[in-house]
């Protein structure tokens, strides 16, 4: 195994990186270091032959400077001895069973790409790339496009045998060029997702982290186009892939209060840049698979409009969501059940109103079900688009709520909610037995609501009216340790529980849960499929046909 970092001028993260690697499960026998500088200087140079010079695995190569990561990845390609590379940043981390564990995944599967879990500090990380192991992913069908930086990785034969490298100089995207050949040309990628891999830290200052200059940016990305339409032929796949690259790249830097925060003529620069490149690279057939905000955004960006995409801007930038806590109950289990109520609105009235075939406003709970379920505007956007365009009723089916409860270290414990007919109310239960686990110290915090809608997402703190959480009561024994709901004074809510106190409570309800479901499945009547054939022929009474 081999691993690559770039180096360039590093700050102090760059000794917590080496530390991490230090720390890694895997001998270092069996895995190299390569520090490839990319012209920091004397002083750099003297610091990373320091770091060498006590570890028998960490190599230095020092190269001209060229003010991108890529060169300097490549000559670590080059210079790679392992079986493996893997790339990483210079002020990033990896966990301790790192590489020990993406070895053996690859080595199980045959994988000539293995995506480890990444781990945000400081950044959002997508969820659903890391939902489950996939031994063997397919583009297209897994969400590979969600993660495209080169934190991966790589079977070192494979890359040199498709000549796979990082363009050279400054290119924009050259980890989504690269990561993308990879996946092309691979024949087995895998997703090890149920083992922590490799801790991403967002430094300020960063190229990711700046406003892009739109001339220098969209000509690399449309070599990533190019390079899709070179390894796809014209239809649903190809569309499915440009669709990624169209939504994160161009659809959500113009919505909302990113839109608005930009300086007039830095707007006009950036639409007139990707103007006619969304005419020209995204067809109706990829406009179709966005979501219906999107899908609005694309229509008023293809057709030049302006005016009305600032004003949709400025209108999602009110778009709020409250959500309140109608009713609230303790089951007889122990598990606490929520109902819960939705609005969207803008300036205080309801802005996510639908109407039917004909015009006539629906009721929220007909509006998934319907022929069609026609978004009704603000004025200034209602005589731009046509009603095909305002058409929800698709992403209406697709409305979901999650409950969170979050304490002081930023974690979340999850709670989906059954969401009625319409996505205007949706109920909870919450089981703090099963949510906070036999040595969780967590002693609960403010309970958020995650509610997608239309297309439309929105986090929200829960409310409650005082009445909904005094008339609550205690939880019950089977609930364990002691567990309320407060009020907060602006009317927010938490979820507490007591800690350390509570142990016993804790194991009583499990053993009383456990007794009661022992119970249950003993005094359940025989079931059908559980009783010999001849016995059931002889006890139906039925006769044959003749």
């Amino acid at each position: 195994m081999s691993v690559v970092v770039p180096v360039f001028q590093p700050g102090a993260g760059f000794d917590e990186l080496i530390a991490s690697l230090d720390r890694q499960s895997l001998d270092p026998s069996q895995f190299e270091v390569i520090l490839c500088d990319d012209g920091s200087g004397s002083a750099t140079l003297e610091r990373l032959e320091r770091v060498a010079a006590v570890r028998p695995n960490v190599r230095v190569l020092p190269l001209p400077h060229t003010g991108w990561p890529g060169t300097p990845r490549n000559h670590g390609i080059d210079a790679a001895s392992g079986t493996y590379v893997f790339f990483a940043d210079q002020d990033d981390r990896l966990f301790e069973s790192a590489l020990e564990q993406l070895c053996d995944y690859a080595d199980q599967n045959s994988s000539d790409v293995v995506v480890g879990k990444v781990v945000g500090v400081g950044r959002a990380i997508p969820k659903a790339i890391f939902r489950r192991d996939v031994s063997a992913a397919a583009l297209g069908t897994d969400p590979l496009l969600e993660l495209l930086t080169p934190h991966k990785l790589f079977r070192t034969a494979f890359l040199r045998r498709n000549d796979i490298r990082f363009p050279d100089g400054r290119v924009r995207l050259e980890d989504h060029l690269f990561v993308m050949k990879a996946y092309f040309a691979a024949r087995t990628i895998s997703i090890l997702a149920s083992v922590p891999c490799y801790a991403w830290i967002k430094n300020e200052g960063s190229a990711s982290s700046s406003r892009i200059d739109p001339e220098a940016y969209f000509p690399h990305l449309e070599s990533v186009l190019d390079l899709v339409e070179e390894n796809t032929e014209p239809g649903p796949f190809r569309d499915e892939l440009l669709r990624h690259w169209y939504r994160g790249k161009i659809l959500k830097r113009i919505g909302g209060r990113r839109m608005l925060r930009y300086p007039a003529d830095y707007r006009e620069r950036f639409l007139d840049v990707v103007t006619p490149i969304v005419r020209a690279r995204f067809s109706p057939a990829v406009e179709q698979g966005l979501t219906f905000p999107l899908r609005i955004r694309s229509a008023l960006l293809r057709e030049g409009r302006r005016d009305e995409l600032l004003r949709l801007a400025g209108f999602e930038a009110e778009l709020r969501c409250e959500a309140e806590c109608m009713t609230a109950r303790w089951t007889r289990l122990g598990k606490l059940d929520l109902s819960v109520r939705f609005r969207f609105l803008r300036e205080g009235r309801d802005a996510l109103v639908f109407e039917d075939a004909v015009g006539t406003t629906m009721d929220a709970a007909r509006s998934g079900d319907a022929h069609a379920a026609v978004w009704r505007p603000p004025a200034s956007l209602a005589a731009v688009l046509d009603r095909e365009a305002l058409d929800a009723r698709r992403d209406l089916r697709h409305d979901r709520a999650d409950l969170f409860v979050r304490d002081g270290s930023g974690a979340g414990r999850r709670v989906r909610g059954r969401l009625s007919r319409g996505g205007t109310a949706a109920t909870f239960t919450i089981d703090p037995v099963r949510m906070f686990g036999r040595a969780d110290r967590s002693p609960g915090g403010p309970v958020l609501v995650q509610v997608r809608h239309a297309g439309w997402n929105f986090e929200t703190p829960l409310t409650a009216q005082a009445g909904v959480v005094a008339d609550l009561g205690r939880a019950p024994l089977l609930a364990g340790r002691s567990v309320e709901l407060r009020r907060a004074p602006d009317g927010a809510i938490q979820l507490r529980r007591h800690w350390p106190r509570g142990r016993a409570k804790d194991a009583v309800a499990r053993a009383a849960r456990f007794a009661w479901a022992v119970a249950r499945r003993a005094s359940r009547p025989l079931r059908k499929a559980n009783v010999p054939r001849t016995l059931r022929d002889e006890g139906t009474g039925d006769v044959g046909a003749g």
